[in-house]
């Protein structure tokens, strides 16, 4: 069993390698998440069967931001570029304070927020082994 595992440590892409695949799956939901967001700004697709004209101001605002924010971190994450992580959690961030200091206008979601902090630690830990791993070459 042990030799199974060390095989299988020994086998694995480097840390820097993993890091990349998941700033470019981090990258996917973004830009999906963007293209959404232009979709309602558009016009081609309703939020709650609302369209965005007919949103409350509060929602067109918050729409058009991450609509934004979503492709250029989207796109910073997929170029794996120093201003990509930077901008997913300004991203993250800003989702954050949205849904916990302003609930009574956007509600809460503790699930997403989860999801989030869980992606946060998940990229720290691999940036903390890929550096590791650079160290010692």
């Amino acid at each position: 069993m042990l030799t199974l595992l060390q095989d299988f440590a020994r086998a694995r892409p480097p840390w820097r390698t993993i890091l990349v695949w998941y700033l470019r799956f981090l990258a996917i939901l973004l830009i999906g998440g963007g293209i959404i967001h232009w979709a309602r700004i558009v016009g081609y697709v309703p939020w709650r069967g609302v369209m965005f004209v007919d949103m409350p101001v509060e929602w067109q605002v918050v729409t058009a931001y991450f609509g934004v924010l979503d492709m250029v971190a989207g796109i910073g994450l997929w170029l794996a570029a120093s201003w990509g992580p930077v901008m997913w959690l300004l991203r993250v961030l800003s989702q954050v304070v949205m849904h916990t200091m302003f609930q009574d206008i956007f509600g809460s979601r503790p699930y997403e927020i989860t999801f989030m902090m869980v992606t946060i630690a998940v990229y720290l830990t691999l940036t903390v082994l890929s550096e590791r791993e650079r160290r010692k070459e």
